[in-house]
């Protein structure tokens, strides 16, 4: 079951839809849920919202999965560049896509300061750090490690598909250095052969940060998609695996 929320995000004075999925007996019972907050909430659940016409078909997957979850599917800005601005959080110059104004950060307080709360308070949620997790694809999924290192005393778990590393590897290298690391945080990782030119160097940038995870006594799992590319469909495909290695 999908629910849509249309919320004012203060701080970027933009109003925002929520895709919220309920477990198939949440109406039916007085059970509380783990939560996942996902960038790019529109492409996750129903191809007639998906930017490119394919959803992950995360609803399908999750209604047959054996744990159940609430998932926030939040919703990008799709005005010119700004998706890309709330999804980086630093500024960059010189990206593959232009300059970058990064307001990540600000986004991000937003949603643990006033969307969480408002999450916790609406829907039967376990809202302790243990029960909640964070995903995305691409830019999301730099979001998604960032989130879960700025933000590691409110998430454990982080899905972080074909992410957009290589934008702001050094800034993100300086995030990990002034952040502590919960020792049962959980980071994905992922990314298809068909979408990078340079496969050697893309994992390199991955294993950098697995590398340090596991330093730090965390648990780190890359998953490589032979012949997977940039889209909803190779992400889609991992729905089983990245819930097992972050809740299971």
């Amino acid at each position: 079951m999908i629910e849509k929320l249309n919320v004012y995000i203060q701080p970027l004075q933009s109003w925002r839809t929520m895709h919220i999925y309920l477990p198939q007996n949440y109406h039916n019972s007085d059970e509380r849920y783990p939560v996942m907050y996902m960038y790019d909430g529109h492409n996750l659940f129903n191809d007639q919202d998906a930017t490119y016409g394919k959803s992950w078909g995360l609803g399908e997957f999750l209604d047959r999965y054996d744990k159940p979850f609430i998932i926030v599917g939040m919703e990008c800005n799709h005005e010119g560049n700004e998706r890309l601005n709330e999804y980086c959080p630093y500024d960059v110059e010189n990206g593959f896509f232009g300059p970058i104004t990064g307001k990540g950060q600000i986004y991000m307080d937003w949603v643990v300061n006033e969307l969480k709360q408002m999450i916790d308070q609406k829907y039967r949620t376990i809202p302790f750090r243990e029960c909640t997790g964070i995903g995305g694809s691409s830019m999301g999924g730099l979001m998604a490690f960032y989130t879960v290192i700025h933000y590691n005393q409110l998430f454990s778990k982080a899905a972080c598909l074909s992410p957009a590393l290589s934008l702001c590897i050094h800034q993100l290298q300086e995030e990990m250095n002034h952040h502590d690391l919960n020792k049962d945080t959980r980071v994905y990782w992922s990314f298809g052969t068909g979408e990078v030119s340079n496969v050697q160097y893309f994992l390199k940038n991955i294993q950098l940060f697995n590398d340090e995870i596991v330093r730090r006594e965390a648990q780190s799992y890359i998953h490589i998609v032979r012949n997977g590319g940039h889209n909803e469909a190779t992400w889609g495909k991992q729905n089983q695996l990245y819930f097992d290695v972050l809740w299971k």
